[in-house]
């Protein structure tokens, strides 16, 4: 199969939306984060994304607030904000090396959690670096997504204040599809590789 290996912003406009259409489960309390992660740990791979809130200055840094965890119909979404930093399960899901986690620019998630937790995440795969295996130029989730499946991600959510007490609808949906999208780009391209 030819993959395209670059798509133009123009290109990209004239795209329809992808909409994650799965479930979105949000994870506040301790006991909401056990049965996720007792969940997740069935899959051998899920989507990876995190959110931080957007800081308009440059002497000030945020934390990050949310961790996105997908699987093919459901996506989890951690308010580490509410959860109070990263508890211990959650930093032993990080380190699981039976489950792949899949993300796009993780050295920037990384560095957030390096923040959070000093653990070394285990089995994690960037998207970045695995699609030039298939000649994809273009780095963005964005225009990776697009130039495979037909479909625009909106990025509209993205400077949103994921520290609020409540996550709108529009940013629940938002955060599921970054994470989502990352997991399908994944398997889609592993498919090709067989």
């Amino acid at each position: 199969m030819e993959i395209t290996k670059v798509i133009t912003k123009e290109a990209l406009s004239k795209l329809p939306r992808e909409i994650f259409q799965g479930q979105t489960v949000i994870v506040e309390t301790e006991e909401e984060l056990e049965r996720a992660l007792r969940y997740l740990s069935t899959f051998r791979e899920i989507g990876f994304d995190t959110e931080t809130r957007p800081s308009f200055s440059k002497k000030t840094h945020y934390k990050i607030a949310l961790i996105q965890l997908s699987t093919d119909d459901t996506c989890f979404l951690l308010r580490l904000n509410k959860l109070g930093g990263t508890p211990e399960l959650l930093e032993s899901f990080l380190i699981n090396k039976e489950v792949k986690k899949i993300g796009l620019s993780l050295r920037d998630d990384f560095h957030g959690l390096h923040s959070l937790t000093k653990i070394t995440p285990g089995n994690f795969i960037d998207l970045q670096a695995y699609v030039t295996r298939f000649g994809i130029e273009d780095m963005s989730l964005q225009k990776i997504y697009a130039i495979l499946f037909g479909k625009k991600i909106s990025k509209r959510e993205r400077l949103s204040n994921w520290e609020a007490e409540k996550l709108s609808e529009a940013q629940q949906r938002y955060a599921a599809l970054d994470a989502w999208s990352c997991l399908r780009i994944y398997k889609f391209l592993e498919n090709i590789n067989v």
